[in-house]
């Protein structure tokens, strides 16, 4: 173990490295035969509320021989004096070099979190590229939302696992185990190659990408026989059990509760949305487990509140069941339940109504866009009137303050649909000022539009600069002069993520630059360089525009097309298509099977895509 007392009493908030959290475990580190560090590329209290380290902490702990432990991004301060001290980054756990373990496994799920990634592998000594690493560094893994295009990280990751990660993490620790305890033990590169033939493991090395002279990609090919030409997400089903004792955090984390995964995956198919489509079917957990895990989660934590957790919640089929049945159960207890993720209708405020011990503070929604022409183009399916009697409505049962949230920037936008979201607002307000109550206290959060892969927006270009900051002041004056709140995402910070989020693997280059000149928690408004990244894409000959404002021609081939996330290109070109024409997709799990491409791997959709076909005349 490392000598660390000392480090701590020269940073601030020395808890962020302590570990010996409640919960929290550790193991006899010589007797484990696989020992795996989870890693989050971002501050403490931002990762203690990230859902899937737990699971996989979890999961990997309750196999007897495996040893799971967590570190995340340590902050500038940390970072200075492990350098100035010549000491490793360590885990929470155990405080031992990331250097030691045999696996160490990074959650990617913001762009802007990768030069965190080389840092993190730069302070615990392990060689920043995967071609550079010898037979004694750790495997170096990656998951998460990021990792469906793979490409900008895969000069420093070993294998990416795609998709959800409870089944294939422990397939691959099975294969490591093997591969570590055998007689003859093979190569790393051995090792890569027989990992690769597990379904949702990707080693990019095994792959060659050639480009046009015009920079897009003209071709990209396995480089060893039996390599697989696409690589499938997996897919999770039914989903386990909920993790109902994971660490609670000595200090206030971003989300400071317990929080329990009520179903996963949507189907509403909002256009720009990437969860939407990689996080597809939806499925769900009862009433009666995820009542247990709340049980769990109170009795193992002692939290206060709960979140049931969704992209949609009240999609979730059971929720008026299941908050009646919590309810019944903790109505005389000081317990809070959030429901995150609601859409603006009567229903979701009745069921806000119904919960127990709920103070009317904020309530959060995302009409996304400020007319009904181009809600109906992103697919939203929600409409002026409904907004407006829901805001109605909420005024009227003593909700006072309203955060709202926008996007600028989508594609067929025009000024008159950014002048809507003022015009919205305001009508909001008198919503507000009609029930009688006081002046309602409206705020209007807006973000540039962020193209993602996979998804029918994966083709269009992301506005230029010039013309969102033109659409910020008008906004910043209207919302101003009607007396509402507003908050803005920096442009600069979102033409980053979409170069990063459509990137090919050339950009490892310019991110590993970026980290030379100083890049990190990239993230951060106050760390956020600018200049330095367009150094690093100017030093390496490549344009930021070219892979976040140019758009793609519908028959180019992209760079993460060897993903296969189930959702067919075919399904998401008529998607793109029939947005540009301003026409709708009806949700399927109520109407029609839509051919999405999951019907060819999942038996429910399978079925519903078989009654579709009956039912045509």
């Amino acid at each position: 173990m490392l000598p660390t007392d000392n480090l701590l009493l020269q940073v601030s908030r020395p808890a962020r490295y302590t570990g010996g959290e409640w919960n929290s475990v550790v193991k006899d580190w010589a007797a484990a035969r696989v020992r795996v560090a989870l890693a989050f590329p971002e501050v403490y209290e931002i990762g203690m509320s990230n859902m899937a380290v737990p699971i996989l902490y979890s999961l990997l702990n309750n196999q007897a021989d495996v040893l799971a432990e967590r570190v995340y991004a340590p902050w500038v301060d940390m970072q200075d004096l492990l350098q100035r001290e010549g000491k490793p980054l360590f885990s929470l756990e155990s405080r031992r070099s990331l250097k030691d373990f045999d696996i160490l496994g990074f959650s990617l799920g913001y762009e802007l979190t990768y030069t965190n990634v080389l840092n993190m592998l730069h302070l615990s000594g392990i060689p920043l590229r995967s071609g550079e690493r010898g037979e004694s560094d750790p495997l170096v893994i990656a998951g998460g939302g990021c990792v469906l295009n793979p490409e900008a990280m895969s000069d420093f990751i070993d294998l990416f696992v795609l998709g959800e990660g409870e089944e294939v993490l422990l397939e691959l620790v099975n294969l490591f185990r093997e591969w570590k305890g055998g007689t003859g033990r093979k190569s790393r590169r051995e090792l890569l190659v027989q990992a690769a033939g597990i379904e949702g493991v990707y080693v990019p090395q095994l792959y060659h990408a050639e480009y046009h002279p015009d920079g897009r990609l003209r071709s990209f090919e396995p480089l060893a026989p039996g390599v697989r030409p696409r690589i499938s997400r997996r897919v999770v089903s039914p989903l386990p059990p909920a993790v109902t004792n994971p660490p609670v955090p000595y200090i206030e984390a971003v989300h400071d509760r317990g929080a329990v995964e009520i179903q996963r995956g949507c189907s509403r198919g909002c256009r720009f949305c990437q969860a939407g489509i990689i996080y597809r079917p939806v499925r769900e957990r009862t009433p009666s487990e995820v009542a247990d895990a709340v049980e769990g989660l109170l009795r193992h934590c002692g939290y206060q509140e709960i979140s049931l957790l969704s992209l949609s919640t009240t999609d979730y089929p059971d929720i008026e069941q299941l908050v009646s049945l919590l309810t019944r159960r903790y109505g005389d207890q000081v317990l809070s339940l959030s429901l995150p993720s609601l859409r603006m209708d009567s229903f979701s405020l009745a069921l806000l109504d119904a919960l127990p011990a709920r103070r009317k503070t904020t309530l959060t929604f995302a009409p996304e866009a400020g007319s009904d022409r181009l809600r109906q183009t992103i697919n939203k399916g929600m409409t002026e009137e409904k907004i407006l009697s829901a805001a109605g409505a909420a005024f009227e049962k003593g909700w006072n303050s309203l955060k709202l949230y926008f996007m600028v920037g989508l594609p067929t936008e025009t000024m008159d649909d950014v002048k809507g979201i003022i015009e919205l607002v305001r009508r909001i307000q008198q919503q507000g000022r009609g029930s009688g109550g006081r002046r309602p206290n409206v705020k209007a959060s807006v973000s540039p539009f962020v193209p993602k892969p996979h998804t029918p927006f994966q083709w269009a270009p992301q506005e230029g600069e010039e013309q969102l900051v033109m659409k910020e002041e008008t906004l910043r004056t209207g919302l101003r002069r009607i007396g509402a709140q507003f908050s803005w995402q920096a442009p600069r910070m979102s033409q980053l993520e979409a170069a990063l989020s459509r990137g090919d693997r050339r950009l490892g280059q310019v991110i590993h630059r970026a980290w030379q000149l100083g890049c990190s928690f990239d993230g951060w408004s106050e760390r956020f360089q600018y200049d330095k990244w367009l150094q690093a894409f100017k030093e390496n000959d490549l344009d930021l525009s070219f892979y976040a404002h140019r758009e793609r021609s519908l028959d180019e081939a992209l760079p993460w097309d060897h993903i296969d996330v189930g959702v067919s290109r075919a399904f998401l070109k008529k998607e793109y298509l029939k947005a540009l024409e301003g026409r709708e997709t009806p949700d399927c799990r109520y109407g029609e099977c839509t051919a999405c491409g999951l019907q060819a791997r999942n038996p429910v959709c399978r079925q519903k895509c078989r009654e579709t076909v009956a039912s045509e005349p």
